[in-house]
């Protein structure tokens, strides 16, 4: 049986953290019922192995799942303009140790959003995240289908391991002291679709009601271009980081 780590440190929240719902455009048009990003993603690179696009990333030995969440989003994030990139495991493993100071500690995932809207990570800048209200289903739906995906962090419940092994989904169950990071890709009237541990993993919406306790959407470079994101007032947004960093 494999290895799996987990590794997110509690929700923190900031004030500052500018909110999803403030920049969608009135009249959007609800999200379709179903959805999957990795569709795309297959068929712009030719690759239908999530094994190879999306591996494992060092989480079956270190706690680093909020880097490797970060490695998946970027796979996404340049398939959806036909680039094929997947962040090499020895630039995954320096960043979440430079972002520890060393030790196998796990990371906070608004830390880790901050230094990679600051700095970059892994070779990827991107333009900005916005939090999401995890129990807005519509607002969760909706950054999947104009982003590509969302990233997330849960509390962790006791059957997570064996469901994952046994290719089930996750259902609502007593919650342990771990937390994870993963990259919703996809959803439908059931649940979600998510990358994590070298592979998809559906989860119901029970489980996402009980367990997810942090949501974002992550607005890569591209999200200047002209129509990439209907319905998102992304000169808005830019504006409103301006004023936050002054």
């Amino acid at each position: 049986m494999a290895n799996y780590r987990f590794g997110k440190h509690p929700a923190k929240h900031d004030y500052r953290t500018l909110r999803f719902k403030n920049y969608l455009k009135p009249g959007i048009a609800p999200p379709p019922a179903s959805l999957n990003t990795l569709t795309r993603v297959y068929a712009d690179l030719k690759i239908n192995n999530p094994a190879k696009l999306f591996p494992m990333d060092g989480n079956d030995t270190l706690g680093d799942c909020t880097i490797a969440g970060v490695a998946h989003s970027i796979t996404t994030y340049r398939a959806l303009v036909k680039k094929d990139t997947i962040p090499p495991l020895n630039a995954v493993k320096k960043l979440y140790f430079q972002l520890t100071g060393g030790q196998d500690t796990g990371l906070n995932e608004l830390d880790v959003l901050n230094y990679w809207q600051s700095n970059g990570a892994l070779g990827d800048k991107i333009l900005a995240f916005v939090s999401i209200e995890p129990k807005d289903h519509i607002h969760i739906q909706q950054a999947i289908q104009i982003f590509g995906g969302v990233y997330l962090g849960f509390q962790v419940q006791q059957n997570c391991v064996q469901e994952f092994d046994k290719k089930q989904p996750w259902t609502p169950g007593p919650l342990t002291n771990d937390g994870h990071c993963v990259f919703a890709v996809g959803y439908d009237p059931n649940g979600v679709t998510v990358l994590t541990w070298g592979n998809t993993q559906q989860g119901t919406w029970p489980w996402w009601d009980e367990c997810v306790d942090e949501a974002y959407a992550i607005l890569p470079q591209d999200a200047t271009k002209p129509g990439f994101a209907p319905g998102f007032d992304i000169a808005q947004l830019q504006a409103d980081l301006n004023d936050v960093a002054n």
